[in-house]
């Protein structure tokens, strides 16, 4: 027997915020907004049960959502640890450093890019631009950006995680 799929109450009074925005007919303008809300009421990432279940609440096509939520990097797809290292990888970030940064982490943690530690609690996810280029290499962990990054500053937030002492959001 299958789970079935619901925003708990609360979630499901902020959706209708969200869609009642849009004039009638152009729920799918809610798309992004609903699909951060599903990623965070499901666990942290986007199943094809819960990406179903966010279309027949806007009215669209499954299809339509798919892809949407596969275009963006900042939707997972699959299951995230608790604490996910995006690290920039692009120009500005890899002049400054930031491939020894993701080498000391895939070192340091035992994961490859976009793999998830056993205890759940960190996954790695190089990023593309995240529009921080003065302050590389930088990464992002949860809603907030961690900048100038050294080893020993990327250690120092592995164990403030571990303690549980940094905020996500």
């Amino acid at each position: 027997m299958s789970e079935t799929i619901a925003f708990r109450s609360e979630a499901l009074e902020q959706v209708n915020k969200i869609i009642a925005r849009y004039p009638e007919g152009r729920q799918k303008s809610a798309l992004i907004p609903v699909l951060h809300l599903a990623q965070k009421e499901f666990g942290g990432w986007l199943s094809v049960p819960v990406m179903d279940y966010v279309a027949s609440l806007l009215s669209i096509k499954p299809i339509e959502v798919y892809e949407v939520a596969t275009f963006y990097t900042m939707f997972n797809m699959k299951p995230v640890g608790k604490y996910v290292l995006e690290v920039c990888r692009t120009g500005p970030c890899m002049v400054s450093g930031s491939e020894k940064i993701l080498e000391h982490i895939r070192t340091t943690l035992g994961i490859k890019d976009g793999e998830t530690t056993p205890d759940g609690l960190f996954t790695l996810k190089p990023a593309e631009c995240l529009g921080a280029c003065g302050y590389a290499p930088m990464m992002q962990l949860g809603k907030f950006y961690h900048e100038h990054l050294t080893t020993e500053k990327v250690d120092e937030i592995l164990e403030l995680c571990r303690q549980g002492s940094i905020a996500l959001d």
